[in-house]
């Protein structure tokens, strides 16, 4: 499966949306709880995606094995890594919490290889995952990796995170016949089964006193990187295969530095471009070197 010069202009789109999210998310935090941004976000989103579905004349699927592939998007591939994140956060930096999830593109690149007969495993594309991470750590600072080992707790529970997100991506790579706005519609109205409920439990959102800014952030977090990003990403996975919509992962984090300088007059760091040409390079590395492992490359 071949990536197109448009997957790759809809992969650095989605890599702005959802960058974005390190911004709205800082200013939603602020005075609205964890789950409760969670929870929000994702019934804004799918209150945004059902009349897009009526726009489009679609509906939302009848199949029980279709909703049994949605609910495991929303439960598995939604809330759980949410939730891990979120806790993994509290106790490690969000510097090393976005280079742990640079395991996201190995981990969906070899599921892809072994549960999807169009996305062999090539050099090209273990490449463009070393030069990745390896953009990731230069762009963010070493420095981030100096708390490695600290918390195994929470850096094993992020990457956790990214074998569900790994896996998210395969199931939505095998609802390829559904409509990928039927797809985000159904999975955030199954995510929100299991988001809502632990939400009012843990967080009791109801004794919260969120300012203005951060209901706003709210909103535009479940319109654009919750609604529209998963919309753009399903749209990659049907186009050009989960392995290569993975590599976004890389991108997010060059987006939320660019979004914190162009908004918030952040200074970047002087390792930040270098950082951008080594992702960008792991990019396209799979285009230049797509060769398939041989067989005996190949893993058991």
């Amino acid at each position: 499966m071949q990536p197109r010069r448009q997957d790759y202009a809809l992969l650095l789109l989605l890599g702005a949306v959802w960058g974005a999210s390190f911004l709205l998310i800082k200013l939603a935090v602020a005075t609205v709880p964890p789950l409760s941004i969670a929870a929000g976000r994702i019934l804004i989103g799918a209150a945004v995606m059902l009349p897009v579905l009526r726009w489009r004349g679609l509906g939302l699927p009848a199949s029980r094995q279709t909703w049994a592939k949605l609910l495991f998007m929303g439960g598995i591939g939604t809330v759980v890594p949410f939730a891990l994140i979120n806790w993994g956060e509290t106790q490690i930096d969000s510097g090393l919490a976005a280079i742990l999830m640079s395991a996201v593109p190995f981990s969906t690149l070899l599921l892809a290889h072994l549960f999807q007969r169009d996305e062999p495993l090539t050099p090209g594309k273990l490449v463009g995952v070393a030069l990745g991470t390896v953009g990731l750590v230069v762009l963010i600072g070493p420095s981030a990796l100096a708390g490695a080992g600290q918390h195994v707790a929470a850096e094993l529970a992020v990457l956790v995170a990214t074998l569900c997100y790994a896996a998210n991506s395969i199931v939505a790579r095998r609802l390829g016949a559904v409509a990928p706005e039927v797809m985000v519609a159904g999975m955030l109205l199954a995510a929100g089964l299991f988001g809502v409920p632990l939400c009012l439990v843990v967080d009791r959102p109801w004794q919260s006193e969120p300012s203005a800014l951060s209901l706003l952030a709210l909103v535009v977090l479940g319109v654009l990187p919750t609604a529209f990003g998963y919309l753009l990403s399903f749209r990659i996975i049907v186009r050009a295969g989960a392995g290569f919509a993975s590599f976004n992962n890389f991108l997010v984090p060059v987006f939320g530095v660019l979004w914190g300088v162009l908004l918030l007059g952040e200074t970047p760091r002087p390792s930040a471009l270098a950082g951008l040409a080594i992702v960008l390079a792991g990019l396209a590395a799979p285009r230049l070197w797509p060769r398939r492992l041989r067989a005996a490359d190949a893993p058991e």
